[in-house]
C-alpha cells in the first residue's frame, strides 16, 4: 500500500485531527526570512520518516498482526536471489580455479565467467598456474638457516653454494591438498637435492665444468620427489649462482685456485707444443722414408739396367769374341783418353833431347774424379797439339 494511503490508519491508529489550532504560526515580518521573495515550503525530513515508519509498519504487521505472508515471500526471494547470483565469477587467463564441494575436491575450471553453487555448498580457489615462482637457497639476507648453503662435496671440501629454483604449479588440486605448505616443501627437498648432487662431485669441477650438469641432476631429482609426494609442482629451471670456499679458508681457497690454472696452463702449452712437433717429426719420417724408398727404387733399375747390358755383351762376345773384344778394347781407350792430357812428339830430325815442361802430364781435377768415378768430367783440351806423321809416341 502506498505509504501516503490515509485511509489505513496503520498500527499505530489514526493521525491526530488538523483543526485550526494545529497550523503553524505565520512568519513574523522581522524574521529571518525577511525581505525574501515567496518561495514553496521545503520538504519536512521529520514527516517523511514518519511516514516511511507507517509503510514498513504495514509491511511487516505492525500493531501485533505479524508478518503479512506476501512480504515474507519477497524478502526470501530477494536473500535467494542474492545468494544464487554471488556464483559467478571470473577466472584470469593466468588462473585456474578449484571447485570445493562441502570442503572436498570437486572439479577445475579453466579462465572465463564460471559458476558455482554458492557456499556452504561449493567454494572455488584460484591459482596462478602459468606464474613462475622462485625459491632461492642460501646466501639470502636474514635466512631461517644461515648454514643451509653450506655443503660437502665428493672431494671432503667445504663449499658455500647458492642457487635458486624457478618452478610453476602443474596440477592446482594437488598444489592445494596434497601439501600443506608446497613453498616450505619445494625449498627441502632442492636443498636436499642439491647436498646429494655435491656430494658426489669434486669442489673444483663444480666452479668451472660440473656446474651445468649438478643443474640439471638436481632439477631431475626435485622433480621425482615432488611427483613421488604428489605435490602438483613442474620444476622449471635450477640455477647455481655461486660456488666459493668458506669465508674462513677464502685466501687459501683462491692460492689452490690459482696454482691450479697456472698447472692447467702448463698442461695446455704442453699440449700445444706435442701437437706442434709431433705432426713435424712425423713429416720428416715420411720424407725420409720417401727418400729411402726412391733411392731402392733407383738402385734397383740401375743395378738391372747394368745386368741387362752385360748380358747383351756377352751374348755378342759369344758370337763374335774377337770382335767384341776389339770394340770394347777401342771403346775403352776412347772412353779413357778422351779425358786425360795427351802429348805428342814428332821426333823427324831431332838431334837434341826434347825437355818437356813439368805440368805437361800432370792430371787435373776433374780428370781425376772421372777416372775415380767420383762425378762425370768434360773433356779436357790437350795440353799440346802437333800435327805430325804417325811416328812418336803418346802417353
Amino acid at each position: 500500500m502506498p505509504w501516503n494511503d490515509n485511509a489505513n490508519p496503520g498500527p499505530w491508529g489514526s493521525p491526530p485531527p488538523q483543526g485550526d489550532d494545529d497550523r503553524p504560526p505565520p512568519r513574523k515580518p522581522g524574521g529571518p526570512n525577511r525581505g525574501a521573495p515567496n518561495r514553496p515550503d521545503r520538504p519536512d525530513l521529520g514527516d517523511f520518516g514518519e511516514r516511511l515508519s507507517a509503510w514498513l509498519g504495514g509491511i511487516f504487521g505492525g500493531g501485533g498482526r505479524g508478518v503479512q505472508p506476501g512480504a515474507l515471500v519477497g524478502i526470501v526471494g530477494v536473500a535467494v536471489g542474492l545468494w544464487a547470483l554471488s556464483g559467478f565469477y571470473v577466472i584470469q587467463p593466468n588462473e585456474a580455479g578449484v571447485v570445493t564441494t562441502f570442503g572436498a575436491y570437486s572439479r577445475t575450471e579453466s579462465p572465463g565467467l564460471r559458476y558455482h553453487i554458492p557456499a556452504p555448498i561449493e567454494g572455488v580457489q584460484k591459482v596462478a598456474v602459468t606464474s613462475l615462482q622462485r625459491t632461492d637457497i642460501g646466501g639470502v639476507a636474514g635466512a631461517e638457516v644461515p648454514g643451509e648453503s653450506l655443503m660437502l662435496t665428493g672431494d671432503e671440501n667445504i663449499v658455500d653454494l647458492n642457487f635458486s629454483v624457478t618452478w610453476r604449479i602443474a596440477d592446482p588440486a594437488r598444489y592445494l591438498f596434497t601439501i600443506d605448505n608446497p613453498e616450505n616443501a619445494v625449498k627441502a627437498i632442492a636443498e636436499s637435492a642439491m647436498r646429494e648432487v655435491v656430494g658426489k662431485s669434486e669442489f673444483a669441477a663444480l666452479q668451472n665444468t660440473n656446474r651445468g650438469r649438478a643443474q640439471t641432476e638436481t632439477a631431475e631429482l626435485m622433480q621425482k620427489a615432488l611427483d613421488a609426494w604428489g605435490a602438483g609442482v613442474s620444476v622449471v629451471e635450477v640455477q647455481i649462482r655461486n660456488v666459493n670456499p668458506p669465508a674462513e679458508v677464502k685466501p687459501a681457497a683462491r692460492d689452490v685456485q690459482s696454482a691450479l690454472q697456472d698447472a692447467e696452463s702448463a698442461k695446455n702449452e704442453a699440449n700445444a707444443y706435442l701437437n706442434r712437433v709431433v705432426p713435424e717429426a712425423r713429416g720428416e719420417a715420411a720424407r725420409i722414408t720417401q727418400s729411402a724408398l726412391a733411392y731402392k727404387e733407383q738402385a734397383v733399375r740401375e743395378a738391372t739396367g747394368d745386368a741387362a747390358r752385360f748380358t747383351q755383351i756377352l751374348d755378342e762376345y759369344r758370337r763374335a769374341p774377337g770382335v767384341t773384344r776389339d770394340r770394347l778394347y777401342i771403346e775403352t781407350m776412347q772412353r779413357v783418353l778422351s779425358r786425360s792430357n795427351k802429348v805428342i812428339v814428332d821426333a823427324k830430325g831431332a838431334s837434341a833431347p826434347i825437355i818437356l815442361p813439368p805440368d805437361a802430364f800432370k792430371p787435373r781435377a776433374a780428370s781425376e774424379a772421372a777416372i775415380r768415378g767420383l762425378q762425370p768430367a768434360a773433356p779436357t783440351p790437350q795440353a799440346q797439339t802437333t800435327t805430325a806423321p804417325q811416328q812418336g809416341a803418346a802417353r
